[in-house]
């Protein structure tokens, strides 16, 4: 377990942050990605202090597909070899934030949401194959499945949308092509506190009544933890041994709310 390789793009903060520390912890070592938000990296680099020699950290724009390629010959030369990639690579503009779409929002969201995991995973392809058994997460969103509707219309774009169930059709694709060696599933998210709950922008310019329709839409009525992504990660790469190509929504029961179970009827026989 110590001598496997994990990628993590989108590592500076938040959930990929998490699941790289996590990773860490756990004996893998691990190749840490980021482009932007670098406001995060003295905060990142404390916490890799304790790891020091385990792992690498690597600044690229992965909506570059050439730099995709670059950057994952350069990663995998680090430790030789690549066995998990955590495919965390997203940029959802809230319309209570960004208000109508423009062309360039549109564009950029899908190179990043969409574009970008589906180069990554290219690339990492062959390294995965070739440990022989390999894992890949992918990290989406629940907005493939909503869309810009009922209480989330004011957190998910059409863009953001589109590119997550894109990306549930890649999901069972990839699962083909990595077949046998590699185990491919998808972690689809709801509000989770980093990413579109109460530790981003976007949750404090919603008013308390918008905030309590997204909480009651959700079955359990609260959003979700980093930590209930990290170990739902952690049980896909080391416990779902016969599990790819599956879908785990971990959303609270978002997808499921608002809509009420009537009791029985009677009935006329």
């Amino acid at each position: 377990m110590a001598e496997k390789v994990a990628l993590v793009p989108g590592a500076i903060k938040g959930i990929g942050r998490a699941i790289a520390l996590a990773l860490l912890e756990k004996g893998y070592r691990v190749i840490l990605n980021y482009f932007d938000w670098e406001e995060y990296l003295p905060e990142l680099q404390s916490l890799l202090q304790p790891h020091e020699g385990r792992y690498a950290l690597f600044r690229t724009d992965l909506t570059d597909t050439d730099a995709v390629h670059r950057f994952v010959r350069d990663a995998a030369a680090v430790f030789g070899r690549i066995d998990v990639l955590i495919n965390n690579i997203e940029r959802g503009g809230w319309p209570v934030v960004h208000g109508p779409y423009i062309r360039d929002q549109w564009d950029l969201e899908l190179a990043t949401t969409l574009r970008a995991k589906r180069w990554l995973f290219d690339a990492c392809l062959p390294c995965l194959k070739a440990g022989g058994d390999g894992s890949v997460i992918v990290i989406s969103s629940i907005a493939g499945i909503t869309g810009r509707a009922g209480p989330a219309s004011l957190v998910f774009n059409d863009g953001y949308a589109a590119a997550n169930r894109a990306i549930s059709s890649l999901t069972e694709t990839w699962a083909r092509v990595a077949a046998p060696q590699v185990r491919v599933n998808e972690l689809m998210l709801g509000f989770i506190e980093t990413r579109h709950a109460e530790q981003t922008r976007g949750w404090g310019l919603l008013s308390e009544t918008q905030r309590m329709a997204i909480l009651n839409h959700t079955l359990l009525n609260r959003t979700g933890k980093i930590s209930d992504v990290v170990e739902t990660v952690l049980f896909l790469i080391e416990s779902a041994s016969f599990m790819t190509g599956s879908v785990i929504r971990l959303d609270g029961g978002y997808v499921l709310g608002g809509e009420e179970v009537l009791p029985m009827p009677k009935g006329v026989l």
